[in-house]
């Protein structure tokens, strides 16, 4: 059994590896979009077509459709990957994370939520924006903990203030009774 190789880089199979459906199906959707260009006829169409869906192995799809483009060897190559522009989540993440400078905080809330969806938006599709993303995320928590901090500065200084010592009459002398 003789693995293939060339054509820029590893190829993922061996010419005499049992082929799947689909692999046959990606074979006739090779053909399919060869007829369609017009580099096949009809009749060279239906009979490739026939060969395709009753090739045995990897190698005789690979024969059925080495003229065409995407054809031969190439169908049992990994498929590139495909990336995309910028996540638009990350953008917003971000842009919430500097708005926060000019809103007093509120927009750290709307900052984390779309740093997290934005970042597992480019994990499922690959867009960019990764470091967009954290950004808005640091951004939006340093917020949200400052905030909490001067919540808690404030609240502890109000109770401080309130427990300081007896409360001090403004007038001076014993209270004011009934009669006076």
């Amino acid at each position: 059994m003789t693995s293939w190789s060339g054509y820029g880089g590893p190829v993922y199979g061996h010419a005499a590896m049992r082929a799947s459906d689909v692999d046959r199906d990606r074979a006739a959707e090779v053909l399919k979009s060869g007829f369609a260009a017009g580099r096949l006829t009809k009749d060279e169409y239906d009979d490739h077509l026939h060969r395709v869906y009753t090739a045995r192995t990897h190698g005789d799809l690979a024969q059925v459709t080495s003229q065409l483009p995407g054809g031969g060897l190439a169908l049992f190559r990994a498929p590139a990957p495909v990336v995309t522009g910028t996540s638009s989540l990350a953008v917003a993440a971000l842009v919430c994370g500097i708005a926060e400078f000019f809103t007093l905080g509120l927009t750290a809330i709307p900052a984390v939520i779309l740093g997290h969806m934005a970042r597992g938006q480019i994990r499922r599709t690959g867009e960019h924006g990764s470091g967009l993303a954290l950004a808005g995320l640091i951004l939006g928590w340093v917020a949200i903990i400052l905030f909490v901090l001067v919540v808690a500065l404030g609240a502890a200084a109000m109770v401080r203030v309130g427990h300081s010592g007896p409360v001090s009459h403004p007038f001076p002398g014993p209270p004011p009774g009934p009669g006076n």
